[in-house]
């Protein structure tokens, strides 16, 4: 029997396991690049039409955000408009579907069942792989096809798939090499999403500063392959040398430790524990701490340089006179920066709600890992358990919220020289967000509550929120298919008025869900 005896089998099963999940992963990014390049070709049926798009998309604030618009087109604009979301979406579909297959069947024990019988040492890794890479095979394919059937051109077309597919490979070999660091699944999908956290602030930085950075950051690659703007083919080596670099020390790794444990050494813990853990909410405090302060330095960064960035949205439109008359009759300058910075707070609440997700099912892992029924046979209610995790996550991302519009606010009142003023602006910009991420964590609450299994669609729901934020006007969407995400309720601050009656409606369907949730915790089995 060879180390990858099996290899086809374990592929399969992948594959029927996820028949459903994929699928939905695919489609989606798929097609938005094509849905957006048919609205755009409605919006701007002639070249002129379209140039006057250029100058709004070449400000340092929005490069930050979308990346340089390589060439003004219509392609051109729907590479700058859906390239950098669909990277981030096929990165975290990759992530998830290796952890899925290999870390997390290891935490569960079914990788041990499925061991016993005759699948080689290296398979079920081999597996993941295989299966991750159709799905972004997949994706590159109904990329170009869809960009195709649009009528743009075809060179354009292909170097889109193979941009946003090679991405997702980057992020498949990644995630190989975090699950044989670690011991737990939720501790594979920090590290795989600190990556790609890290490469597109790097890209970001890169994009606004010496341009050298970029090309430190794998995202920056896929990017430089220039859909529609005189495509280059040659990152695609600079992603296959990386894919092939990481996948063999995965494959390395995987050979060295023993089935269930991590590379990383775990640390013994005390004999006897200290007095600070002897109550629910202290434990799920010790659990949550690590992940909560890496999301704080992160979201601080993010803060820091978006907020710093606005600054130079006025200099980069005051010589264009088409866009100075659309700041004029957006209040000037001012207008045009509240702007901007109303849509990064909406980009900050999406992504703090991610940790909003995360911290949320992490009482569903402790379950899922044979943890939680030893603590309720002891004098701790089910009431009280959930509520200690789902109190963390909620002050988790309060705080979350609350640093990354610090940070944005000295970064802008810095520029402008006026901290005193734009602290407090951002600020409340950042905490308003919160109603909506708390509609998130209820969702998570009422289906670890009702239906466990299908805890995971909350991160569906998060992603249908960024998609209808991101892309719900430009696809021509009803507005009531918008409004079904909570983040579309959010005041716009800075810059507008602050209507306290959707963020009550807000607050009352979070308490509504957490309730349901509670009470369907309450009366199910401990699964």
């Amino acid at each position: 029997m060879s180390a990858l005896t099996g290899t086809r089998e374990l592929v399969r099963l992948a594959l029927r396991l996820d028949r459903v999940r994929l699928p939905i992963w695919v489609l989606g990014i798929a097609v938005l690049p094509m849905t957006a390049a048919a609205q755009y070709l409605e919006l701007y049926p002639t070249e002129e039409s379209i140039r006057e798009v250029g100058g709004f998309t070449s400000s340092t604030s929005l490069v930050a955000l979308s990346g340089p618009m390589f060439r003004v087109s219509v392609g051109g604009l729907t590479a700058w408009k859906t390239l950098v979301t669909a990277l981030v979406l096929v990165g975290l579909m990759s992530l998830f579907t290796v952890v899925r297959h290999t870390r997390a069947e290891e935490e569960t024990g079914r990788l041990e069942l499925v061991g016993a019988v005759v699948v080689g040492r290296l398979a079920p890794l081999t597996a993941a792989l295989l299966t991750a890479g159709l799905a972004n095979l997949a994706v590159a394919l109904l990329t170009a096809l869809g960009l195709l059937g649009t009528g743009l051109p075809a060179a354009g077309a292909v170097a889109m798939g193979l941009a946003v597919g090679s991405f997702g490979v980057v992020l498949t070999a990644v995630a190989a090499v975090a699950v044989q660091l670690t011991e737990g699944s939720r501790a594979a999908n920090g590290i795989g999403a600190a990556v790609l956290g890290g490469v597109y602030l790097l890209r970001a930085v890169g994009d606004t500063g010496p341009v050298w950075l970029s090309w430190l950051s794998p995202l920056g690659w896929a990017m430089r392959i220039r859909p529609y703007a005189g495509e280059r083919w040659w990152p695609l080596g600079l992603v296959a040398g990386l894919v092939v670099v990481l996948c063999c020390l995965a494959y390395v790794l995987a050979g060295r430790r023993d089935l269930g444990a991590g590379m990383l050494p775990q640390r013994p813990g005390p004999a006897v524990a200290a007095p600070g853990l002897r109550s629910a909410l202290a434990l799920a405090w010790r659990l949550h701490r690590g992940t909560l302060v890496g999301w704080v330095i992160a979201m601080a960064l993010a803060g820091a340089i978006m907020g710093g960035a606005a600054a130079g949205l006025p200099e980069a439109f005051g010589s264009n006179r088409q866009v100075a008359d659309v700041m004029a009759r957006m209040g000037g300058s001012k207008g045009l920066v509240d702007m901007y910075l109303a849509t990064v707070f909406g980009i900050i609440g999406l992504t703090a709600a991610a940790y909003t997700v995360q911290a949320t099912l992490r009482l569903r892992a402790e379950e899922a890992g044979g943890r939680v029924e030893p603590l309720l046979a002891t004098a701790v209610p089910r009431t009280r358990l959930a509520l200690s995790h789902l109190g963390i996550a909620l002050l988790g991302t309060a705080v979350l919220l609350a640093v990354s519009g610090l940070c944005a606010g000295l970064g802008y009142g810095i520029q402008v020289h006026d901290v005193g003023g734009q602290v407090p602006r951002l600020l409340a910009a950042g905490l308003v967000q919160f109603p909506a991420a708390g509609v998130i964590a209820g969702l998570g609450t009422a289906l670890f509550g009702l239906v466990p299994r299908a805890s995971q669609l909350t991160w569906a729901a998060l992603v249908a929120c960024l998609v209808l934020l991101e892309l719900g006007a430009l696809l021509g969407l009803d507005q009531w298919v918008v409004d079904v995400s909570p983040f579309a309720h959010v005041p716009k601050l800075p810059g507008s008025a602050v209507e306290t009656a959707p963020l009550a409606w807000l607050v009352a369907v979070s308490v509504v869900l957490v309730g349901v949730g509670l009470a369907g915790f309450r009366r199910r089995d401990v699964r």
